[in-house]
C-alpha cells in the first residue's frame, strides 16, 4: 500500500508540475507579440528617450550633490 501512495504522490506532483509548465506556456508572449510590446515603449520614442535621459541625468547630479554634503537634507536641517 505505501508503494502505491507513493507512485500517486509521483503523478500528483508531476501533474502539478506539468500544469504548471503548461499555463507558463499559455501566458508567455511569442517572439512576434515581444516585438510588438517594444516597439510601443515609450522610450521606442526619441522625444521621450531624450527627455528621460536628461531627467536621469539631474536626479543622478541632486544625488551626487546629496552624498557630498554634511547637511541633512531630508530634514531640512542644515540648508
Amino acid at each position: 500500500m505505501s508503494a502505491l501512495r507513493k507512485v500517486v504522490s509521483y503523478a500528483w506532483c508531476a501533474l502539478a508540475v506539468g500544469g504548471g509548465l503548461g499555463l507558463w506556456y499559455i501566458v508567455v508572449p511569442s517572439e512576434e507579440r515581444k516585438k510588438e510590446m517594444v516597439k510601443n515603449l515609450p522610450e521606442a520614442n526619441p522625444l521621450r528617450a531624450e527627455e528621460t535621459r536628461r531627467r536621469n541625468a539631474l536626479m543622478m547630479q541632486v544625488l551626487k550633490e546629496a552624498a557630498e554634503t554634511d547637511a541633512n537634507l531630508a530634514r531640512g536641517i542644515g540648508r
